[in-house]
Formats: structure tokens, sequence, C-alpha cells
């Protein structure tokens, strides 16, 4: 009887053990991977990804942030009216959207959604982030995207009031907004930053809410941001909140900052972090042949540019001929076959061919025309009163980056060899980088701008005015800006797009920017993650990635 009682308790110890071991019953426990203590079931633990990004996000408030740094973060952290995904629009914060039909007025009505705090969200959030971005006291550079709504453009300009806008608050979960024209993509613009809510209370109480992780950051978006080591590391985490959160699949996002490409391929490689692509750093040029080998690099097109834009206030690039010969004396495909090696498309025009009606080369000038270009260099030299191109001095800037250098170096070489330019070479840091353009504290300097809405006319506004915040370069042409404003009181389609054309041929006429060629994206990922891959407009939308860890 002894010996059976205790071969009973020998076998319950084993069973025990055998239930503890599979964790029968779903208690949780602590499982030690990689040198990390990661708290979860033992089945399944959180679904936590890492990323990099190139550096420190210069603004976190949808309505002041201009890079794509900052865009990366703030679009997955807050949510707009409506959202893209596979390259149409949806219902996002709105759950329903009427359009009056003379296209001019749009009532949006809000499902019921909540603050990361559990405040609702409201059509005030809304009205006073637009009013917010149109205040011209708060200088925001991404104002004019709010353009085609009713009195925006006025009262930016310092030329209207608040009350004349086109935004009305009809109650808590009604916004009505009225436009100046109709707008076929205004429903793609909502869905853009700018357009995003903030939470009014928190606004209101601290003007600084945006510049630190905590209890002021509110978001509305699927993910919140829990942690902000400035210069360091941001981290996001699911926001519960969310009206959405049952189909959120990322529980936490930790995201890096590394400058260097080279060191965030080395990260990757050592199993550090779990994909790699704009916006989240870029693939390091010297290793682009050998992810190819390995059959783990994506390719895909996307609408971006990559361009020199030109101080046209400068001693020397203030002169247009300069502009087009600095312009023509680049030879772009020798650059993507040698350096870039991503397959991208010569830039022989301002708005990229993935762009619907801009698909075909508009002959605006060829592909590194040296003979064009010394004409052009010698007819700037006599308007400029020098004789000899060596009397020009340049200095080409750009942010720090081995990308970004290795492409500078390529064309300053193509302008001494072929022009007989010396051209100083310049990188600084994200911020001041940003601040020195800004400023035009430049002659020459580097910038991409990848579509904020699927339409030419964003590649063209910005240079609607020297005051827009996007421009950068100190240009404006009166014809180039009844054109575009003549293309959005067009309702006709085929007109509109040439009246786009024409405002293209200006630009390129006149050269403020030099285009270099149309971006391609390249990425790399870890097994089990899908849907990561950027969109046509290079965004990451974190709600939708499955990790299957």
């Amino acid at each position: 009887m002894k010996r059976h009682n205790i071969l009973l308790l020998l076998l319950l110890l084993a069973l025990s053990l055998v239930l503890a071991a599979c964790n029968f019953g779903g208690e949780t426990s602590t499982e030690e991977t990689d040198g990390t203590e990661t708290e979860g079931t033992a089945e399944e633990g959180p679904k936590e990804i890492s990323l990099v990004v190139a550096s420190e996000p210069p603004s976190l408030h949808p309505q002041l942030a201009t890079d794509s740094t900052s865009s990366a973060i703030l679009k997955n952290i807050f949510e707009g009216l409506t959202s893209i995904k596979d390259g149409e629009v949806i219902n996002a914060a709105a759950q329903n959207i009427e359009i009056s039909e003379d296209k001019l007025t749009y009532t949006f009505t809000l499902r019921d959604a909540t603050w990361s705090n559990g405040d609702p969200v409201t059509a005030e959030d809304f009205a006073y982030a637009w009013q917010f971005a149109l205040n011209p006291e708060n200088a925001s550079e991404y104002a004019s995207i709010l353009y085609p709504i009713k009195g925006a453009q006025a009262y930016n300009l310092g030329e209207g009031t608040a009350e004349e806008l086109g935004i009305k608050v009809v109650d808590e979960k009604t916004l009505e907004v009225t436009l100046d024209n109709p707008t076929p993509y205004f429903l793609e613009l909502t869905a853009f930053k700018t357009y995003f809510p903030i939470h009014k209370a928190t606004a209101e109480a601290n003007e600084k809410w945006y510049t630190n992780a905590g209890d002021s950051y509110i978001t509305n978006g699927p993910f919140k941001l829990t942690d902000w080591q400035h210069s360091g590391s941001l981290t996001l985490e699911k926001n519960e909140s969310y009206w959405d959160a049952a189909n959120v699949d990322l529980d936490k996002v930790n995201i890096a900052m590394v400058e260097s490409e080279t060191t965030a391929a080395t990260m990757f490689d050592a199993g550090e972090i779990d994909f790699l692509g704009a916006p989240f750093q870029n693939v390091a040029l010297d290793v682009i042949d050998r992810y190819k080998q390995e059959g783990k690099l994506t390719i895909k097109d996307y609408a971006a540019v990559y361009m020199y834009k030109f101080n046209t206030t400068g001693e020397f690039t203030s002169n247009a001929n300069i502009r087009k010969a600095l312009t023509l004396a680049i030879d772009r495909q020798a650059l993507i076959d040698n350096i870039t090696k991503g397959e991208q498309t010569p830039a022989l025009g301002m708005v990229p061919n993935a762009v619907t009606g801009f698909e075909e080369d508009r002959g605006y000038f060829k592909d590194n025309d040296i003979e064009e270009a010394k004409k052009a260099l010698e007819q700037g030299m006599k308007e400029l009163g020098i004789t000899d191109p060596s009397q020009i001095k340049l200095g080409l800037s750009y942010n720090t980056s081995e990308a970004h250098a290795a492409i500078a170096q390529f064309i300053q070489e193509g302008w001494r060899t072929n022009l007989g330019i010396e051209v100083t070479l310049d990188n600084s840091e994200w911020q001041v980088f940003l601040d020195k353009l800004t400023n035009l504290d430049y002659d020459i300097g580097r910038l991409g701008w990848i579509a904020d809405y699927n339409d030419a006319y964003t590649f063209l506004e910005m240079y609607n005015s020297a005051d827009n915040g996007n421009n950068d370069t100190g240009w404006e042409n009166a014809e180039f800006t009844k054109l575009l404003d003549q293309s959005n009181a067009e309702t006709d389609p085929a007109k509109r797009l040439e009246l786009l054309k024409q405002a293209e041929a200006i630009l390129m006429t006149e050269f403020p920017v030099a285009p270099i060629y149309y971006y391609t994206n390249l990425s790399i990922k870890k097994d089990g993650l899908e849907n990561i891959e950027p969109d046509n407009l290079g965004n990451v939308n974190l709600k939708y990635v499955k990790y299957n860890n």
C-alpha cells in the first residue's frame, strides 16, 4: 500500500511537470531568447518587431512635421478621416462620408472612436487641428495642402479669418467641409498627416505637448508613443483604445535611430532588426548586389523623385542658364547603373512616370546632354559677366548619408569634368540640413519628394509661391501659379491634365530644381513578416503588418 502511494505520487508529479512544461491553462511564463526576457504565453508571446530610422524625427506634431522620418511615425500613431489601403481610399476615423452633387461640400460622420486617454474623438478635434495649421502664427510649412478648403488660403496668408473657413462643426460627431473648387483627390488629402486631428484639450493645456512621450502625448491611431529617447529610440505600443484594435496584430514596435545605412544593414544581417527600407532607413548601396543574389531584395516603383534644388537667390544659382547647365550635365543612367543600382528611372521632369497622365517622357531635356549644357553654361557666364567656369563657386549640401554622399561625389565629378565647375560638398545632420534649406543657406541642396497623394499637383504645388513652406528655392513664376490655380478650378480631367503639364514645362524651363531619378523602394524583411512593404506612396502602415513569430 505504501509502495502504491509512492508510485501514485510519482505519476502525479510527472504529470504535473508535463502540464507545467506545456503551460496548459494559459498561465504566463517568462521565456529567455537571445539574452532577453519576454513575458507572454509559452505558446505565443507578444508580437514585437524592431526597426530603425535614420535620425531623430524633427517634429511629431502632425501639423508641423514636413519630413519622411516624422511622417513614418505620425502615420502610425494618428489617424485621419480617411486612410489609404492598397492604393484605395477607405474610411478611417470617419464612419460615413456624404458628398454634395456639386462636389463642394463633404459631410463626415465620425465613428465612435476614442483617444489613447479614453476621451472621445470629436469633430472639434479635427477643426482645431486644421485651424492650427492654417493660422499664420504657427508657420506650418504644409498649410497649403489645406488650401482646397474654402477660405483656407486667405486665412493662411493673413487676408481672411478663421470664421470664414469652410470648416463647420455641426455636432460632436459631424464635420462639414466646404471647398473652393471641386477637388477630385480631396479624400486622399484627408488621409494625410496635416489633416490628422489633435487632442484639443491637451494642446490647449500644454503647447509643447508633442515634444515628449508620456501622458500628454495623446493619439488616436492604432499605436501610441510610449517612449521617446531623444536621438536614441522610439517605442510604439498597440493602442488598446483604438476603435479597430482587434485587427492590429503587432503589440510593440521598437525603433532605433541609426544614421548609417551600412550599420543598419549589419544590424539586419545580425537579426537585430526585422525590416530595412524607406521610410525605415535605406538599404545600403554596398549590400544591394548581395541581397539581390540572395533573393532577399524587394524592388518596387513608387511616386517619388530624387532631386537637387537650387537657391535661386544665390550669386551663381540665381542664373537660369547656370541652373540649366548643371541639370543637363548629369549622367543619370550611369549614376543608376554604377551607384544607386536600384533600377530607378532617370528623371527628365518633376512628375514621376508613375503618376497617371505622366507616363511618357515630356521632352523637356535629354539625359547627360553635355553639348546643350555647355551652351547654357556659356550663355549663363555671359549674363553673369564672367569668362571662366572656375570663377563659379558652388556648394552641394546633403543630409548625412553614405548614399547621398556617393551620389553627390558622382555628380560633382561630372560637373568638374564636363563643365569645369568645382563644387564643394557639405553634409549636415537632418534637422540642421532642413534648416539650411528653409533659410536659403545653400547653393544646391539634395531632397527627395514622395507624393503626398496620387496626383501630379503634389509635385508642383510647392513652387506656387516663394513663401510656400516646402519651396526652399526662392523661385516663383506668375504664369506657373496661374496655371496651377486654373487646374484647381478645371473640372474636365483632360483639360486639367494639360494645365498641369504646361506648369511643369515652365518649371523645367527655368530649372529651380534638377530632377535626377524617379525612386524605387528597396527593402528586405525577416521571414514571417507580412504586409510591411511600402505602398506606392512610400507609406508603411503598421496596422496591417502580420507577424508569424
